[in-house]
């Protein structure tokens, strides 16, 4: 089996699918390794560190995509729709490609990879299960959001976050509230109070209380109820809107308490949930900043602007996009590991081998044989008047 590592495209994307030390397990697999030159390159990997593991360097871009069997990206069309329809014309029948996709929200991609007839496998469709924790791309990633949005945020806070007693009088500390505590928000919570900040936390799931707490970190009761707010997948659930209308209210008044807001709520293929207003933002103290993590999808702030700074009232907002790239040396390593994983799971004495009654496959399989086959893409593809 060849499996093929071409470079990332897409725009500040950093990272690469595979890195150099994950080479030396799969080619114990008899399988063989080429490597695109310079794929590695910006998350720090040379194209010798991949030789030296046993891996080859091709041509180029086109002689990756002809020999592999497999093709491991970071980003795949669907998650790439501009730079990656290059693409479109490389890839060809019974060829495999894995990596992220925006499976959810990419149909017409989706759509125009399939007609190429390469099976797809999308990464974040990875089941919340307790054997595939280690193929997880989206709490890798999470992790690494989270731990880079409070560095952003110190960096822009006109203040330092730690209690400090000098000479020159008390400095107390900075005041920071995390809405959403999955695997972003309770990194982001470590990383505040490794710096010193005074940490306050919120989620709609009560559950999440005793993680806050075990990292130093008040959890904030709102006085709203959210009845059944965690599904199956351990993933906030939607509300309805008079629920988001008094949680808004709610946490206007939280906000303005803090001089750093991180927000990282977000629902799977939906557009991110309205959490802090407009005025909730004009409330705070001039010099406070807001991380908006859910920017991606529109954003839990109404100031947010996907990929900007927006000031407002001395207020910074930063909608920053694919935080993950910003640290690409370890984000490669964690998704490489993420990948690696996935791929010896699909492999059988016999080679790839698609056992479709198994939960981590059958869910993760986007098309196959020129037609996308996951029911709940298929779904949403038809709602979508497709």
């Amino acid at each position: 089996m060849i499996i093929g590592i071409p470079r990332e495209t897409f725009a500040g994307e950093n990272r690469v699918a595979l890195v150099p030390d994950a080479v030396s397990g799969l080619v114990a697999l008899n399988s063989e390794i080429i490597v695109e030159p310079g794929a590695g390159t910006a998350a720090g990997f040379a194209d010798t560190d991949y030789t030296e593991c046993g891996a080859q360097i091709a041509a180029d871009r086109d002689e990756v995509f002809a020999r592999a069997d497999v093709v491991l990206q970071v980003r795949t069309f669907g998650a790439n729709p501009e730079a990656g329809r290059a693409d479109l014309a490389l890839a060809r029948s019974g060829q495999i490609i894995i990596g992220a996709s925006d499976p959810l929200t990419a149909g017409p991609q989706l759509r125009e990879l399939a007609t190429t007839g390469a099976t797809l496998f999308a990464m974040e469709l990875i089941p919340r299960i307790t054997r595939a924790q280690s193929m997880d791309i989206l709490s890798s990633m999470a992790t690494i959001a989270g731990y880079k949005a409070v560095l952003m945020a110190a960096d822009a806070l006109p203040r330092m976050f730690p209690l400090l007693m000098t000479a020159a009088g008390t400095l107390t500390p900075a005041r920071v509230l995390i809405i959403g505590a999955g695997v972003a928000g309770l990194q982001a919570i470590a990383t505040a109070r490794r710096l010193g900040a005074v940490v306050q936390a919120y989620d709609v799931r009560p559950a999440v209380k005793e993680q806050i707490e075990s990292l130093g970190a008040e959890f904030i009761e709102l006085e709203i109820d959210a009845g059944d707010s965690e599904d199956a997948g351990g993933y906030a659930k939607a509300q309805d809107e008079a629920f988001y209308r008094r949680q808004r209210e709610e946490l206007a008044k939280v906000a303005g308490q803090n001089d750093v807001v991180v927000t990282t709520a977000a629902i799977p293929g939906q557009p991110s949930p309205l959490l802090i207003t407009a005025d909730a933002v004009r409330a705070m103290d001039p010099g406070s900043v807001i991380i908006d993590l859910a920017s991606e999808r529109g954003g839990n702030c109404e100031l947010t602007c996907p990929g900007e700074t927006v000031v407002e009232d001395g207020v910074q907002i930063m909608g920053p996009l694919n935080l993950p790239a910003a640290v690409p040396n370890h984000a490669s390593q964690m998704y490489s590991h993420n990948i690696s994983i996935f791929l010896r799971h699909l492999l059988g004495e016999e080679g790839l081998q698609f056992d479709m009654e198994d939960e981590i496959t059958r869910e993760t399989l986007v098309m196959r044989d020129g037609q996308v086959v996951h029911p709940r893409i298929r779904e949403s593809d038809s709602e979508g008047g497709h």
